[in-house]
């Protein structure tokens, strides 16, 4: 079997990064809450850069986006996209592998990460889950949405039970249409 069979295709980043999105969500806003300046943020599965390029203008001059995702053409666009805004140098680009987000440098360093329509695609979600959490610093937050649509309860469920069994705790549910959605912390030592 093909280990990429259940992967988005490339092309379909087109979709999900166009204007039209706008006007059903706007990422600064959903994002504000919880980016600011100076942080340092993951963008899990960033695909084109739809919330990747507003986290980039959230977290301002000094901070940084981390953004991964398993096809190096969705990051070569969201770099073409970013360096037209003026973003680029606030973004570190990072291909990852199936099962490893090449962010074993990143210790206890980022304050939020988003893993957004990224998880259901993932083969070993408890994984990805250890990875966030040693990246994150202590308080530090990880927002995981999945669309309804695409995702049922029950797989919703798997996903967040690989994010306790992690290490993570609950600390919120913010509400998106047509989407689960669960905000998570890492714990303080």
């Amino acid at each position: 079997m093909n280990a990429n069979a259940h992967v988005c295709p490339w092309w379909v980043g087109y979709f999900l990064s166009c204007p039209a999105r706008r006007l059903f969500t706007k990422p600064e806003v959903l994002l504000a809450p919880y980016v600011r300046e100076d942080m340092t943020v993951l963008d899990v599965g960033c695909a084109m850069g739809f919330f990747a390029l507003p986290m980039a203008e959230l977290v301002g001059p000094m901070g940084k986006v981390v953004a991964i995702d398993l096809q190096e053409r969705m990051i070569r666009s969201l770099d073409k996209r970013a360096r037209r805004r003026g973003l680029n140098d606030r973004i570190d680009y990072r291909v990852c592998g199936q099962s490893d987000l090449n962010i074993d440098d990143l210790v206890e360093v980022a304050d939020f990460a988003l893993a957004s329509a990224v998880m259901h695609e993932v083969p070993d979600p408890k994984k990805l889950m250890i990875q966030v959490h040693k990246a994150l610093a202590p308080g530090g937050r990880l927002w995981v949405v999945e669309p309804r649509g695409h995702v049922s309860y029950e797989a919703f469920e798997f996903i967040h039970d690989a994010a306790l069994s992690a290490g993570f705790i609950n600390a919120d549910a913010p509400e998106i249409k047509k989407c689960h959605s669960i905000m998570l912390t890492k714990q303080s030592h």
